[in-house]
Order: C-alpha cells, then structure tokens, then sequence
C-alpha cells in the first residue's frame, strides 16, 4: 500500500516538473518572438529614418529644379509642397489597406509562424 503512495507522490512530481519545463518553454518562446517583432521594429525605424532623410533631400533638389523652369524660387516649393499634400491625401484615404492590414499581417506572421518550417526562415 504504501508503493501506491510513492509511485503516486512520484507521479504527481514528475507532472508538477513537467507543468513548471512547458511554463519555461513557453516564457523562452514569448520572448524569442517578442524580441523578434522589436528587433524589426526598429529596424524599421532605422529605415524608415534613413528614407525620410533621402525624401527631404529630394523634394529640395526637385523644388530647386522646378523653380529654375517656372521662376521664383517659392513656386518651386510650392508644387513640391502640393505633389506632397496629394500624397498625403492618397495615403490617408487608403490608409486601411496600405497600412494598417499590412502591418498587421506582418506582425501575426512574426508571432505565429512555425519555426520548423524551412520557407519561413
């Protein structure tokens, strides 16, 4: 009678360690795919950054050429400015589709895929 008790005590040890190994497993996950999305996350700033730069120094050298064909200086500007606003509008009116579902999508794919499949790597 008192094997039973100890094979029981054992059982029931051997599932406490089991429950505490997948808790671990799954913190260690959590955090590999959390420090994941921030690794791209900021990656992307970093991009994003550098193209803003690249942006603002072409929409200078483009007002600077437009306002050598058109005349004044500010003219120049000004349609750059214009080109930039309709942009803006474009971008806001299909802000849904262009950017919200995309980032979205983007950062399920890197919360949930499977790490075991080779095409995801």
């Amino acid at each position: 009678m008192q094997n039973v008790f100890v094979k029981a005590e054992e059982f029931v040890d051997h599932i406490k360690e089991y429950v505490n190994n997948r808790i671990a497993a799954v913190k260690l996950s959590a955090a590999e795919r959390s420090s994941k999305i921030l690794s791209n996350l900021v990656a992307m700033a970093i991009v994003a950054a550098i193209m803003f730069l690249f942006v603002i120094f072409l929409s200078l050298a483009i007002a600077y050429s437009v306002s050598d064909v058109i005349g004044p200086m500010y003219s120049g500007f000004l349609v750059v400015a214009g080109i930039w606003f309709l942009v803006a509008l474009l971008v806001w009116t299909n802000r849904e589709r262009m950017l919200r579902l995309p980032i979205m999508n983007k950062m399920l794919h890197q919360m949930f895929k499977d790490e075991d499949d080779p095409k995801h790597t």
